[in-house]
C-alpha cells in the first residue's frame, strides 16, 4: 500500500516535532497488529489515515522494552498501563483525535489544586515567559516604558527587534552587548514563581519546564539542565558565529568580555562570539522538540503572552483531556473562533459553553503561585524556601568583589520577591 500524501506529511510533521518513528523491515508493513492499532480504533482514527500511518511505522516508546521486528507485537492487554496511556495521548495530541474527558471538578484554581492533591496528577509541564521574572527587576519585552524594546531607543535601532536579529548583530553587535550587560545572569534573584517550579520538582511532579527566558533564573533556583528546555537559548555557553569555526566559550569568559565593555571576538578566527541565545532567524535548540507533551497530565502556563511561535503552539501538544492552567496578568493563548469552526483546535477556551479543562487565574505570577501553594498546603514551605535561597545568594554576593556585577539590574532588591506574610 502506498501511503496517502496526507499520511506522508503527517509522518514528516511527527519527525519535525521530535517524535521518533522507525519504518518496519521489508514485508512487515500491514502484517502486524500492534497496541497502536487498538488505540487508533479507540480514538476512531479513520482507516484511510490510521492504517497506512500505523502500518508504515512502528512507534518507539522509551519506557517500554525494545520491539523485536521479527515477532508479532504484543496485544493491547499486555502493555503496561503507562505505555498504553502514552500511545493514547500521542494519538490524541499528534492527530487531534480522541474524546475529551473532563478531569477537573471545577474550572478554578481550587479545582486544579484538588486535582494535584488527588494523586492522579504526576507529570506537570510548566511553560513560562518574561512575566515570571518581572518581580525580580527584569523588564519584560512588551510593557510600555518598562519593556526591553522601549528601553532601546537610545541605540537608534531601525526597529526594536533588530537587536535580536542575527544579521543585524553581525554588523552592529554593540547594542546587544550593552543590553546583555544589563541582563547578565548573576544580577537577579529568582522569584516566588521560580521557586514554586523548584518545589514541584522536589515533590516529584515536574516533568519539564519550558522557558522563553534567557535570564537563567530557573537554573539559579535549582533546576538542572535535564529539567529545562530553554526555548530561546541561554547565556550559559557561547559560540563563535562563524560556521567554519563554532569554537565554544564558557560563561565566565563571556562575562569578563561583557563587563569590560569589549566586543567578544573568537580567539581562533577573530569572528564575533555570541551567547547561545536564539535570535530571530536562528533554529530552536534540538531539545525543544521532545515527546514530553503526550505524557503531560497538567500544563501550567505562566507569564507569557503566547504570541511567539513555535513556543505558543505547545499548548496544543497535550492530550485533549489534559487540564491547562494559565497564571498571567491577562488571558492569553485563546483559541481563534474562526479556526475552531474549521476544525482546528489547540488554543485555550476559558469562557465558552464548551469549556471543560482550561483555567485562567488573573494575577501576577508570584501571587498566583502563592495562592496555588496555599491551596495545596505548601505555602509555608514555599516561603521558607524563598527565604533560605535568597539568604544564600546574599551571602555569596557579599564574598564577591564590590562592583563586579554592574548594570541597572544589580539594583533589584530582594523585597521585590519577598513572600507575603
Amino acid at each position: 500500500m502506498v501511503p496517502h500524501r496526507a499520511v506522508i506529511r503527517c509522518r514528516e510533521e511527527n519527525r519535525s516535532k521530535g517524535l521518533l518513528w522507525c519504518p518496519p523491515p521489508d514485508g512487515q508493513a500491514g502484517a502486524v497488529s500492534s497496541p497502536a492499532h487498538g488505540i487508533a480504533r479507540d480514538l476512531r482514527v479513520p482507516p484511510s489515515l490510521g492504517a497506512p500511518l500505523l502500518d508504515g511505522c512502528i512507534p518507539l516508546i522509551p519506557s517500554l522494552p525494545p520491539l523485536d521486528p521479527t515477532q508479532s507485537l504484543a496485544p493491547m492487554g499486555s502493555l503496561p498501563g503507562d505505555g498504553v496511556d502514552f500511545l493514547r495521548n500521542l494519538f490524541s495530541s499528534t492527530l487531534g483525535l480522541g474524546s475529551a474527558e473532563k478531569v477537573l471538578d471545577a474550572l478554578t484554581l481550587e479545582g486544579v489544586a484538588q486535582y494535584i492533591k488527588s494523586g492522579k496528577c504526576k507529570n506537570i509541564i510548566c511553560m513560562v515567559g518574561a512575566g515570571i521574572s518581572t518581580s525580580a527587576g527584569i523588564p519584560d519585552f512588551r510593557s510600555p516604558e518598562t519593556g526591553l524594546y522601549a528601553n532601546l531607543q537610545k541605540y537608534n535601532l531601525p526597529y526594536p527587534e533588530a537587536i535580536f536579529q542575527i544579521d543585524y548583530f553581525k554588523k552592529h553587535p554593540e547594542p546587544f552587548f550593552a543590553l546583555a550587560k544589563e541582563l547578565y545572569p548573576g544580577q537577579f534573584k529568582p522569584t516566588i514563581c521560580h521557586y514554586f517550579i523548584k518545589l514541584l520538582k522536589k515533590k516529584g511532579l515536574l516533568r519539564r519546564c519550558y522557558t522563553q527566558n534567557i535570564d537563567t533564573l530557573e537554573r539559579v533556583a535549582g533546576l538542572e539542565k535535564e529539567d529545562l528546555i530553554e526555548a530561546h537559548g541561554t547565556f550559559y555557553s557561547s559560540h563563535c558565529v562563524s560556521f567554519c569555526c563554532r569554537k565554544e566559550y564558557s560563561l565566565d569568559w563571556m562575562k569578563e568580555k561583557i563587563f569590560s565593555d569589549a566586543i567578544p571576538k573568537c580567539e581562533k578566527c577573530n569572528s564575533l562570539v555570541k551567547p547561545d541565545i536564539v535570535f530571530f532567524g536562528e533554529n530552536l535548540p534540538a531539545r525543544f522538540f521532545t515527546s514530553d507533551f503526550p505524557r503531560c497530565d497538567l500544563l501550567i502556563v505562566m507569564g507569557t503572552s503566547l504570541q511567539v511561535q513555535p513556543f505558543a503552539g505547545l499548548v496544543g501538544r497535550v492530550s485533549k483531556s489534559c487540564p491547562r492552567l494559565l497564571i498571567n496578568m491577562e488571558k492569553a493563548g485563546e483559541a481563534d473562533p474562526m479556526l475552531g469552526m474549521l476544525g482546528f483546535g489547540g488554543g485555550m477556551d476559558f469562557d465558552s459553553d464548551k469549556a471543560y479543562r482550561d483555567v485562567a487565574h488573573i494575577s501576577s505570577c508570584d501571587d498566583g503561585c502563592l495562592a496555588l501553594a496555599d491551596l495545596l498546603g505548601w505555602k509555608a514551605e514555599l516561603e521558607a524556601l524563598v527565604k533560605q535561597e535568597h539568604a544564600q545568594i546574599d551571602s555569596k554576593d557579599k564574598k564577591e568583589q564590590p562592583g563586579e556585577a554592574g548594570g541597572a539590574a544589580a539594583k533589584a532588591s530582594s523585597s521585590s520577591v519577598k513572600p507575603e506574610e
